[in-house]
């Protein structure tokens, strides 16, 4: 479990094709900090650390992974958001994530506010059971952040600086598609309204 609060970004170094996997290796000042079968949140999604040497780990996405997240469009040169999964002992500094992208979302629309970034996003409202809720929470590439001008389809966010310089949303722009994980618990109340199965 995560809280969407990254710990630093990483740089994807190298990638492997391993059958219909993609093993990346991932350069990051956190490396030497980590340890075989640790869980990592990259962009938001829960991989397993396979390997550490040299400033550097890798990680194994399987063909499922690649195909439902952001993971199978990056190149080696692109900046990744990290987080290690919160220990028993943390703090809930963002909100509970799962490290389970529920679906990809388009970045539609990028707007400088001279001290703030808006960021607008599109999804797709038929998959799953997803949900945005006005002021709610959301996980984009792993980052928790407050959802408003929620709509169907879409929804905004505001980015302050720290924000914007200790994350991938530094590099994000119309056109993108990022990772996206709808609130736990507004998931599990929109199917207890609509009647559990």
């Amino acid at each position: 479990m995560f809280t969407g609060i990254i710990e630093a970004t990483g740089t994807v170094a190298s990638i492997e094709a391993e059958g219909t996997n993609l093993t990346f290796r991932i350069e990051s000042s956190m490396a030497p900090e980590l340890k075989i079968d640790q869980s990592v949140s990259h962009n938001g999604v829960c991989l397993t650390v396979t390997s550490v040497a040299d400033g550097s780990y890798t990680v194994t996405a399987v063909d499922e992974t690649l195909k439902k997240t952001n993971l199978g469009s990056v190149k080696p040169g692109d900046s990744v958001n990290l987080e290690r999964c919160m220990p028993a002992h943390g703090r809930f500094d963002g909100h509970i994530v799962q490290g389970h992208v529920d679906q990809t979302g388009i970045c539609t629309n990028v707007q400088d506010m001279n001290g703030s970034w808006l960021f607008d996003f599109q999804y797709d409202p038929t998959v799953a059971d997803n949900v945005t809720v006005e002021k709610g929470s959301i996980c984009i590439n792993g980052v928790s952040l407050t959802v408003f001008n929620s709509h169907d389809d879409g929804f905004r966010v505001t980015i302050i600086p720290y924000t914007y310089e200790h994350t991938n949303f530094r590099d994000l722009k119309p056109g993108d598609i990022v990772n996206l994980e709808f609130d736990v618990v507004g998931k599990y109340i929109k199917k207890m309204l609509a009647g559990y199965r």
